[in-house]
């Protein structure tokens, strides 16, 4: 999922923390401007009016989107934002006073002091910290591919290397008109030619790919459209600089800068800042919950794991992140130590045949779990765990760290992500989540990865806050209902 007004207020939280202290310094030098030397807050209608303009401000920076790109404004473009503002914080005031009816309580000297002084201080002080951050290493956020020719690649290695706002690490490079792989330019790995491109990126971390290809290149008819259209079903989100488009058709569409170019950014799905902010609260919030009721779990099933099968509580495994990044997936251990070594062993009994997923009827790597002689199933303490999703809280800390969501889609094992058709890769197109679509679609009955697949698709595409909202509703139903773990 790519999330649009990438520059937007909501990665730029340093610079609002610095606007509301300017906000407060101003204010204050305003009181003392017109009281004298006195602690500026002795009145309390003036503590709360200092409450209401942070607060405001934070709504300003929200709706007027007086953040956004502000580490590539000019001087000017600078000032033109803190003015705009700091007169729409100001004309938020008086309507609030006007709203309370207490207008005739405030001074007008204050009012007017306090914008004069906000202006000069907020504008010099985020000139301060750009120049600052100017200075800083930049710290890559995001996985680039790019896709160019021998030409001119070296130049579109050196645009995004040196694009501060956008912070990507450059992890691989495609040469359409040689094939060079093995090679590196400039230190970054050629990792694929014209015809391997495709199969290369399905196995890769990558979050977003560049193609820069000049438009005097020729290539067979239509092969530009599916490449893009192949890229895309991969849920990888693709930057198109605006020479090489000759067709605007693709439905999540956007135009924006990017690397001093105008380019057309095409995914599977685009999600606004403010989307994005509020499920990352949500799974913030959910994440505290979550690892409280964690820390309670683990002083009772702890004991009762290690008694049946001594060794460690926990159990981590590499799983398959957004776009193809690994990391380790946290859970209480529901089965025995050698698990995944008796894995193989079971493959010619899983259920769903094609392998990219694991599930058996009767799995003897559970703790307590045993077959009796007349075919029926002893369930143990693992079986419960899992029955009830016990084994799935401590996922909540992967959930706080960011490595996973309340709801997304199911995180693949390293085995499975190797099998993995390019269709399938677009199910990672955001982040995994604890619980998702596929869960509460009656999974027990869902033996076929491709309806899997199909679900998730379903659920990146349609994508809002209200429906994460149901389907965790709907997981809290079914974990009431014992029907089976998340």
């Amino acid at each position: 999922m790519y999330q649009k007004n990438s520059q937007s207020w909501m990665k730029h939280g340093d610079f609002i923390l610095l606007d509301i202290l300017c906000l407060n310094l101003a204010f204050a030098a305003a009181c003392v401007t017109r009281n004298g030397w006195v602690w500026p807050y002795h009145d309390r209608n003036y503590l709360n009016l200092a409450l209401v303009l942070t607060i405001l401000d934070l709504v300003a920076a929200i709706i007027g989107q007086t953040m956004k790109n502000v580490l590539g404004r000019g001087l000017y473009q600078e000032f033109s934002r803190t003015v705009k503002h700091v007169l729409m914080v100001e004309l938020l005031s008086v309507f609030y006073l006007f709203l309370i009816k207490e207008t005739t309580m405030y001074s007008r000297v204050i009012l007017i002091s306090f914008a004069v002084d906000y202006i000069v201080l907020s504008y010099l002080v985020r000139l301060w910290w750009k120049a600052r951050l100017a200075k800083r290493p930049v710290k890559a956020r995001k996985a680039l591919y790019i896709v160019s020719t021998k030409r001119r690649v070296e130049d579109v290695i050196q645009r995004y290397r040196t694009d501060r706002m956008a912070k990507y690490k450059i992890t691989g490079l495609c040469l359409l008109d040689e094939d060079r792989t093995g090679e590196d330019i400039g230190g970054i790995p050629i990792t694929a030619s014209k015809d391997t491109v495709l199969n290369v990126l399905c196995r890769e971390w990558v979050d977003e790919v560049v193609l820069s290809i000049p438009r005097d290149e020729e290539y067979p008819s239509g092969w530009f459209d599916e490449l893009v259209d192949s890229l895309i079903e991969m849920g990888i989100v693709v930057h198109i600089e605006l020479e090489q488009s000759n067709k605007l058709g693709w439905k999540m569409q956007v135009v924006e800068k990017l690397a001093e170019r105008q380019v057309l950014t095409v995914g599977m799905s685009m999600a606004t800042p403010t989307q994005i902010c509020l499920k990352r609260m949500m799974d913030i919030a959910g994440g505290l919950v979550g690892c409280g009721l964690t820390l309670i779990l683990t002083v009772i099933l702890g004991p009762m794991i290690y008694l049946k099968s001594p060794g460690p509580i926990f159990f981590s495994q590499t799983r398959v992140g957004k776009n193809g990044k690994p990391f380790k997936m946290y859970k209480f251990r529901s089965m025995y130590l050698d698990a995944e070594e008796r894995k193989k062993e079971l493959m010619a009994q899983n259920r769903i045949s094609d392998g990219l997923m694991f599930k058996l009827d009767f799995d003897p790597r559970i703790i307590g779990c045993e077959q009796r002689p007349d075919g029926t199933i002893k369930k143990g303490i693992g079986n419960y765990i899992r029955d009830w999703s016990l084994d799935e809280f401590p996922q909540f800390l992967n959930c706080l760290k960011g490595d996973l969501s309340l709801v997304g889609t199911r995180p693949p094992t390293m085995d499975e992500w190797e099998k993995y058709e390019l269709h399938h890769r677009g199910r990672l197109a955001i982040k995994p989540g604890i619980t998702g679509m596929w869960q509460v679609s009656g999974r027990s009955s869902i033996t076929d990865f491709e309806q899997v697949v199909e679900l998730d698709k379903q659920y990146i595409q349609n994508w809002s806050i209200g429906l994460d909202i149901k389907i965790l509703l709907k997981t809290v139903k079914a974990v009431l209902g014992k029907e089976g773990s998340m």
